[in-house]
Order: C-alpha cells, then structure tokens, then sequence
C-alpha cells in the first residue's frame, strides 16, 4: 500500500555550481510512503507525515546552503573546537575580453557556522542526490509499518520570466539570516495596466543565478578570517556579519553578484526594481510584483 502527499513543503535554499557558481533555488516537494496499514487502518495520518517529514526537511534542507562535498572545487575545513565550517569552492569561469571567451577565477568562499550548509556527497547537487540525501535523513524517523519512502522534486511551472537569487538577511531572527540562502523567483511587471514582457526577460537576464548583497555588509579582506587562503580577491566582494546564530563571511565573484544599499528583504528588493526601472525608463509607472520563491512576495507601484 502506497500514501501520497502532494505539495508537502517548498524547500528555498542555494547550492554551489561548478558552472553555474552559487545558484538560488526552491523545490516543491511531494513524497510517497509505502508500507503496511497500523492499527488506525493507516500507513500513517495525514497530518503527522505533513508536520514531521517537513519539520525534517525545513531542519536539513530549507534556508541552506547545499555543498556537493564529492565535486573537485570542492575543499570543506571544520575549524577546530567549534561549530564553523570553511569551504572553499574553488572554480574558474568563462568571460569575455575583447570579444573572445576567456577564463576568470570564479572561487566562492564561505566561513559560517556548521547550521548554514547541508554537505550533500555527490559531485554535484540536482534532484536525484538531494531526493537520496533527504531519504537517508527521513528513512531513520519513519514509523515501523513504513518500509520506503519516495520523495519527489520539482520546479514550480512558471511560463513566464524567472530569476534565480541567493542572499543573506542579517537581522532576521530566523534561518532567513544565513549569508547564502536564496530562490527560484518569478517577477511580473507592469507599465501602466499592460504586462511588460521586456522589462521581465530584462530581469530574468540581470539576475540569472545572482548573488545579491547589502553594501554595509561588504568588508576589506583583512577583516575576514579564512585559513589557507592568500588571495587579494580583487575579482571579488567580501562580505561579513555578525547575527544571532553567529558570524557569516562570504567571498563571491563581482560578475555574479549585485550591490543594493538596502536589505535584501523581497519587499526591498522589488522597490529596488521599480526604482531601476524608473531611472532606466523615465517618466513612465511601474508595478513590480516580485517574488520569493513559490507562492509569496511583495509589489511596489510608482
């Protein structure tokens, strides 16, 4: 016997990619359990597997950074006598100089507390190793008559244009505080009362698989406290804060990353993009309905 549940949760984490670099994403999740009926005639209650299998998950997925630990770029240092882990994601990436392709130092750096990853090993994080790296978490909490459980990931149908973010939200009393979390994102923008498909796909390019950051949060590279590491990082931004699960630092290529002067909340982020638009088009008005992740955001009108 066979029970489904649809939309369980929406897991909004980062990952890092060795040709992408530091990717935002959000996975709806549906799982399968299969097993024997107890003794309530049930392989379990509905809402016992939708508030302990998404507990679980939130707990080892959502607001994470997933770190493939078996890819070459990838170096992981757990500092003695504390809960801080460092890795070092060390890659090159593709650009142009003068009109011909190129390779530029496109290493990320991390140094946060242990709570901030997920260490997934396999040599890259997709759906199949995270779908195996969460049955191997779930199958030790399962309930004796369940005997496999079968989780299913997938992207939100979006038909229209969609950016994919990662950030860090310092005064957050939450997990949102974690220097590299991020989303799979719609935007939807309006000029007057008609849909402007051109300022979305603008969107979509600007922000494809961007790192966006806080401009007080940038640091001078002595301030940060990577080991094994002597670099100047002139390709990069450095960022550091200190929140209430601990100190974050983060170092990530200027060509995949955007400065704002604000948080980098949703509701700041879409006034960020009005405002853009309305320096990049003046004298028109705009609507911004932007998104974070499935389902949830913040418009701003001007």
């Amino acid at each position: 016997m066979q029970l489904f549940v649809n939309d369980l949760t929406v897991m909004d984490f980062s990952y890092l990619c060795a040709q992408r670099g530091m990717v935002g994403e959000s996975w709806i999740v549906d799982v399968i359990l299969d097993g024997e009926l107890n003794e309530e005639s049930m392989i379990q209650d509905f809402s016992k597997v939708k508030k302990n299998l998404k507990r679980l998950i939130d707990q080892y997925v959502d607001h994470k950074l997933l770190v493939p630990v078996e890819s070459p770029c990838t170096t992981i240092h757990h500092v003695a006598d504390s809960d801080i882990v460092q890795v070092n994601f060390e890659r090159q990436r593709q650009g142009e100089q003068e009109g011909e392709l190129c390779e530029h130092d496109g290493s990320i750096y991390l140094r946060c507390p242990d709570e901030a990853y997920a260490f997934v090993y396999a040599g890259e994080v997709d759906m199949q190793s995270v779908s195996q790296y969460l049955k191997d978490i779930l199958a030790t909490h399962l309930p004796e008559n369940v005997d496999d459980i079968t989780l299913l990931l997938r992207c939100e149908d979006i038909a229209t244009p969609y950016y994919h973010y990662t950030h860090g939200l310092k005064k957050h009393d939450g997990n949102c505080q974690r220097i590299a979390h991020g989303h799979r994102s719609k935007i939807t923008i309006y000029e007057g009362d008609e849909e402007s498909t051109a300022s979305e796909l603008y969107w979509s390019t600007r922000w494809s698989d961007i790192y966006i950051g806080t401009q007080e949060d940038l640091v001078p590279v002595d301030a940060l406290s990577l080991n094994g590491v002597s670099k100047d990082f002139e390709y990069a931004y450095c960022f550091a804060y200190e929140a209430s699960q601990g100190r974050f630092e983060l170092v990530i290529p200027k060509a995949e990353s955007e400065l704002v002067t604000t948080d980098s909340t949703v509701e700041c982020l879409a006034q960020y993009v009005l405002e853009e638009q309305q320096r990049l088009e003046p004298g028109k008005s705009f609507t911004v309905v932007a998104y974070e992740g499935v389902g949830k955001g913040a418009i701003a009108k001007g």
